[in-house]
């Protein structure tokens, strides 16, 4: 019962089921963004649903980030699907290829967990960030964003991707808002869905 609580593991049921989805539709050789790589976890979770013949690109502003997601994928025997990028989130639509079309793009917003509290995920370039993800993404694909409130900033953070969420145009977006109703300093998940065009 406790996976139905955990925003992160809703967060990869709900990437692996429309990556899934996609493959079944489109075949293998999807593409994939994790817009904050920090120590690997949804890096790697999305090289493995992405399969031999996908590609994850990933970015982080920490060294130390990158280094850690390229040995924890290259030890879980993926590392030449991923190719990461020593930039910020911010940067994405600049600096991938020009054809991509990414099926998921996952966000992990807040601080790298181990390091340096005070560089932090920031409202604007994550705004700028999900602008750039929602020009790359293709129909049927799935942004998920994970926000953080306990930390300083973090409300803030977490209300600009709320307010970003609900300006979206529906029907061509759907995006969805999970979280603890009784416990409001927990994190959110934000899906957004990309349905028509």
């Amino acid at each position: 019962m406790e996976r139905y609580f955990d925003v992160l593991r809703l967060a990869h049921d709900a990437v692996g089921r429309v990556l899934r989805d996609l493959a079944e539709a489109r075949g293998d050789g999807l593409c994939a963004v994790d817009a904050t790589v920090g120590n690997g976890h949804d890096t790697l979770f999305l090289a493995q649903a992405v399969g031999p013949r996908g590609r994850v690109y990933g970015f982080d502003v920490q060294e130390r980030a990158i280094k850690a997601t390229q040995n924890c994928c290259g030890e879980a025997g993926v590392g030449d699907r991923v190719t990461l990028l020593h930039a910020g989130h911010e940067r994405m639509a600049e600096l991938l290829p020009d054809d991509v079309t990414a099926a998921a793009v996952m966000f992990n917003l807040g601080y790298l967990p181990g390091a340096d509290k005070s560089v932090v995920t920031q409202p604007a370039t994550t705004i700028a960030a999900l602008d750039a993800a929602l020009s790359l993404l293709a129909p049927g694909g799935v942004i998920s964003i994970t926000a953080y409130t306990a930390h300083p900033g973090g409300s803030e953070e977490t209300e600009a991707v709320r307010h970003w969420c609900a300006g979206l145009n529906h029907p061509l977006f759907k995006a969805m808002e999970y979280g603890m109703a009784n416990c409001p300093e927990a994190k959110r998940l934000f899906l957004v869905g990309r349905f028509h065009g």
